[in-house]
């Protein structure tokens, strides 16, 4: 390739120059998870933090202490005190999700409403920071949304917070997925010099989550918990506010939604499911997309990497909305070359029978625990 194109010293200077501050912030966070997240189940097993199975849904078969998120947490914490020097706020704000008590099992719709109250003091509280004010839509500059920015932001922090706990179900899969959608916010915010506290934030919780994967990879050694779930899911909706929600180009917000449009499916479904057997959409089953995966013969680690795999390649194409074009297209491809190369075999006994499942029985309204 001449020195003009995408692997030439300047291009690489580039990429060195708008995600450079992002390096220490990711590799402290990482650090500091890979040496609080054994500590952590240590104190999980003291205080009885810890998660046997007992229910029809439950798919590990040994007792796993489950107080990784407060690692996670503490972990993305000492890096953004360390880095961020402009806006802390938002390490306030996830810490409260920790009222949600794991020890306890509380009423759906108390933590609804604690989370509701969460996202109100953030965008109440902290002015136009934590509000999504206006939608980029092409033929016009922007849309503002007025009186509608409270309640669209509501549900984009209630929706990111649940679609998060949602996906916690096999080892490894929420803290990886949340993990590369920061590193594709991240991306996102890479360029942009109004968003330089993005670039810190993204980077602390993308480490943070990769140093917990060590230990919450399968065969896992401690779990993330409710709590830990509930505030990364909060923690991806303030960077994504803050992020790509001020960006004033067209479709930026396609960025997290396309990047987590798995999981988003898979919650609406599940919505749609307990709903119309008469549930509570807080009713637990074992029909998400990875129960079926796992009911098709993949194991653990293989769901994994189909759902890293699809986030980051749906992340990829969000992201060159934003002018990512070059490299994320050779990043598609090769995603897409590793996964097919990785689980083809496996796939090709099963595909005809996954797909009759996803339209079928993930809206069945009998399969429930």
């Amino acid at each position: 390739m001449n020195s003009s194109g995408f692997f030439s010293p300047q291009s690489w200077s580039s990429i060195q120059q708008h995600l450079g501050p992002a390096a220490r912030p990711t590799l402290i966070a990482l650090a500091a998870a890979l040496l609080l997240t054994p500590l952590a189940a240590l104190l999980a097993r003291r205080l009885g933090f810890v998660s046997k199975p007992s229910r029809e849904r439950d798919i590990h078969v040994r007792p796993v202490p489950y107080l990784g998120g407060l690692a996670v947490y503490l972990a993305f914490s000492l890096s953004v005190l360390v880095f961020a020097t402009h806006d802390r706020t938002h390490l306030g704000l996830t810490a409260l999700i920790f009222l949600i008590d794991d020890a306890r099992e509380m009423p759906a719709w108390i933590k609804l409403l604690l989370q509701a109250t969460i996202a109100l003091v953030a965008m109440l509280g902290f002015g136009a920071s934590f509000r999504i004010d206006f939608i980029g839509i092409p033929g016009h500059q922007v849309v503002e949304l007025g009186w509608l920015a409270l309640p669209v932001t509501l549900f984009w922090i209630l929706g990111m917070e649940n679609t998060v706990n949602l996906l916690d179900g096999v080892d490894g899969l929420a803290g990886g997925v949340v993990a590369i959608v920061a590193l594709i916010l991240l991306v996102a915010a890479a360029g942009r010099s109004h968003q330089p506290d993005v670039l810190i934030l993204a980077g602390a919780l993308a480490g943070a989550c990769l140093g917990f994967l060590v230990f919450n990879f399968h065969p896992a050694s401690i779990f993330m918990g409710d709590s830990g779930a509930y505030s990364m899911g909060l923690a991806l909706a303030l960077i994504s506010v803050l992020g790509v929600a001020k960006d004033a180009v067209a479709f930026a917000l396609a960025v997290p939604i396309l990047a987590l449009a798995v999981p988003i499916l898979d919650t609406g479904l599940a919505i749609f499911r307990r709903r119309r057997a008469g549930l509570s959409i807080a009713h637990p089953d074992s029909r998400h997309i990875h129960h079926h995966l796992l009911d098709f013969g993949l194991t653990q680690p293989e769901i994994c990497v189909v759902f890293y795999s699809a986030t980051a390649i749906l992340g990829s194409a969000g992201l060159m909305v934003l002018g990512h074009k070059r490299i994320l297209s050779i990043a598609i491809v090769l995603m897409v070359v590793a996964v097919s190369t990785l689980l083809g075999e496996r796939l090709q006994g099963v595909r005809w029978r996954l797909a009759a499942s996803l339209f079928h029985g993930l809206l069945d309204s009998d399969s429930t625990s």
